[in-house]
């Protein structure tokens, strides 16, 4: 080892031993290779399983690069992560390693996510109207209730952080008291300028040597107009599987029918002639209303006559209503921070509604139009790996990491993805825990494959058997909806009689649009419960001990046939000579599926089965595939063997 591997491997021991660890060998290869990759100015990609530390694997030589070249940004996926590394691990780090001593830190995320003073004393001034009748009696409305307890948290908040907010907030109720950039008058022409949340956040960030940040802000730095984040000498990104969704997301540009209508509203209040502008939303609407109704797919690859001339209608409009606003906005006195954010509002209709116009082949464009809400446009980049090669990799070296970032034992997928050179450093550095003697993969290999129809009855038969067997402590993902629904429903009657028996707990089901945050409490408190959902349980859930004994999974988890980015994705790999199934639907059911298997061993003590009732894991020519990016957990297609071990593990743990 050189002189420089040496230090940082007696840092790591020191912070190790601080906080009463052991020394794991996993830890230290990471730590090394991110080390020698900062040092050499190179991108390394390295997959660290549960309990290998990965943390502290990454926070030890960046904190070295900060002290000796600069600031290092950390970015994550998740809030959770995000709240590890800042409540937790960095404390910890300075704490423990006397070259650590003074090291500063900070987190840094989108305007919109903080509180805007302005927008508040405006929310407050309508405030009578929001909270009381006719009467004079409270409004009692979810809404309402939670637009109350915001104004509450505003007056004692330190931060403005919308995520320091000790409950869920709907959308619309933060929309009223934030801003986005653009519609942002700046802290110059700001009352509240020097009591900016957001600027201070970014004062903070300037002043740290070690700033956490998310995905989104990352894409906007990397791909956007004007740099967000600071200038750094590194670069971390943690839940690297996620990094492809979040930069879609963060540059997908979207037109509402029905944000389109309450922004004609709010221009009325600060301009007198909208009226060519709101002509102009009205011919949208009618034209996208047809389009629904006619259209029998959701992807766009070519406007009718009646679109191209509403869409273009309104990008015309819109760039006269900029131009109309910033005359406004230059004589509006107080009240230009509502002027500018209608601005900005307009402003990201021009650019959203120009790009949908110009159906570039590098854009996917999709419509949509969900129960209860108004139809909308969508558009997003066909590939960000370009764009990232581009403006994000070229700027510092970069540690891409997470517990699952190859497919098959390839990390081949993901370097494409994010277009890194297929000779870029990849390291699998394993797993803290002795997967085969701690769980077992199940494949129920005699179920019939599943079909659109959802899960059927021999799986959902199964399915309760196993819980049955395991006495609750059981986590159901299922890959839909309805199969949330089909199974809550079945499982409600067939598990009945256990219920009342006791040897199985409560049956606790994810709704749409509800937190899951209360439901995984009360699932890791409650003795033998059962907590059956989908999408947001696949990822990031941490039960560890007895609560949780089975994962089960309904069905690969395959995208959706129908969404519009993934489809025209596979198209792009298929006409460019490759294989769009394997490189990027089972790519991306790999690592979803890895995900959820990860749900079940989080300790060294944890034992159990992850269940996979989708017997294409075994029959299928790709199942060879899908087995090899999961945990290396035993394996095995008997079912009666599984029930026994279940049954026996309950009875220890009783």
């Amino acid at each position: 080892m050189s002189e420089r591997s040496d230090a940082l491997a007696a840092d790591l021991r020191a912070v190790v031993a601080a906080i009463g660890g052991e020394p794991r060998e996993g830890q230290l290869q990471m730590a090394e290779a991110i080390g020698e990759a900062f040092d050499a100015g190179h991108h390394v990609a390295i997959q660290a399983g549960t309990g290998t530390g990965k943390s502290l694997a990454y926070l030890v030589p960046a904190a070295r690069t900060a002290r000796e070249k600069g600031p290092v940004v950390i970015a994550t996926a998740t809030l959770a992560l995000q709240r590890q590394l800042l409540e937790r691990e960095l404390p910890r780090l300075t704490d423990s390693a006397p070259a650590f001593e003074g090291l500063t830190w900070a987190v840094l995320k989108g305007r919109q996510n903080y509180l805007c003073k302005q927008r508040l004393g405006e929310a407050d001034q309508a405030q009578v109207s929001l909270d009381f009748d006719e009467g004079g009696s409270r409004l009692r409305g979810s809404l309402e209730e939670q637009a109350l307890a915001v104004h509450e948290w505003a007056n004692v908040t330190e931060t403005g952080d919308r995520d320091d907010v000790n409950m869920e907030i709907d959308a619309r109720v933060w929309r009223s008291v934030s801003v986005t950039s653009t519609e942002c008058v700046g802290e110059s022409r700001c009352a509240f300028g020097e009591e900016c949340f957001a600027a201070l956040a970014r004062q903070r960030a300037a002043e740290a040597d070690i700033v956490v940040t998310n995905h989104a802000m990352l894409a906007i730095d990397a791909i956007g107009k004007v740099p967000v984040l600071p200038e750094r000498s590194a670069l971390v990104i943690d839940e690297a599987h996620e990094l492809v969704d979040r930069v879609t997301g963060a540059v997908t540009s979207e037109v509402s029918i029905g944000a389109l209508e309450r922004l004609v509203v709010e221009c009325t209040r600060v301009v007198d002639d909208q009226s060519a502008f709101a002509d102009a939303v009205d011919e949208l609407a009618i034209a996208v209303s047809e389009l629904v109704e006619a259209d029998g797919g959701q992807r766009v690859t070519a406007w009718g006559d009646a679109m191209v001339l509403a869409l273009t209608r309104v990008r015309d409009a819109s760039r006269a209503m900029v131009s109309g606003l910033s005359t406004v906005a230059a004589s509006a006195g107080e009240d230009a921070p509502a002027v500018q954010r209608v601005r900005g509002g307009v402003e990201e209709v021009f650019e959203a509604t120009g790009r949908l116009l110009a159906l570039s082949s590098a854009d996917v464009v999709w419509w949509s139009a969900d129960s209860g809400r108004s139809p909308t446009l969508r558009v997003a980049p066909l590939d960000v790996g370009d764009e990232l090669a581009e403006s994000l990799f070229t700027q510092q070296p970069a540690t891409l990491t997470s517990a699952t970032l190859t497919a098959g034992g390839s990390f081949e997928s993901l370097l494409g993805s994010l277009g890194l050179a297929p000779d870029t450093t990849c390291l699998d550095v394993g797993a803290g825990f002795d997967y085969a003697r701690q769980g077992i993969l199940y494949v129920a290999r005699h179920l019939p494959p599943p079909d659109r129809d959802g899960v059927s009855m021999e799986a959902l038969d199964e399915l309760a058997e196993l819980i049955e067997a395991a006495g609750g402590r059981t986590l159901a993902l299922l890959s839909s909806w309805r199969g949330v629904d089909r199974a809550a429903d079945y499982l409600r009657v067939r598990l009945a009689p256990a219920m009342e028996a006791s040897s199985v707990g409560t049956l606790l089901v994810q709704r749409r649009g509800e937190s899951v945050a209360p439901l995984i409490e009360r699932f890791a408190v409650e003795p033998a419960s059962v907590l059956i959902g989908t999408v947001s349980l696949w990822q990031g859930i941490d039960v560890p001990g007895d609560s949780l004994t089975l994962v089960a999974i309904d069905r690969i988890p395959f995208p959706r046939p129908d969404d519009p980015v993934l489809s025209a994705r596979q198209d792009a790999v298929d006409k460019a000579g490759g294989s769009g199934f394997r490189e990027v639907a089972l790519a991306r059911a790999a690592l979803l599926l890895a995900q959820g298997a990860g749900r079940l061993i989080r300790s060294t003590e944890d034992r159990g089965v992850v269940a996979v009732l989708d017997s294409r894991m075994a029959t299928a020519g790709y199942g060879r595939t899908l087995r090899a990016s999961l945990p290396p957990l035993w394996f095995t297609t008997d079912g009666d063997l599984v029930r026994t071990s279940l049954h026996n593990l309950n009875v220890q743990d009783s």
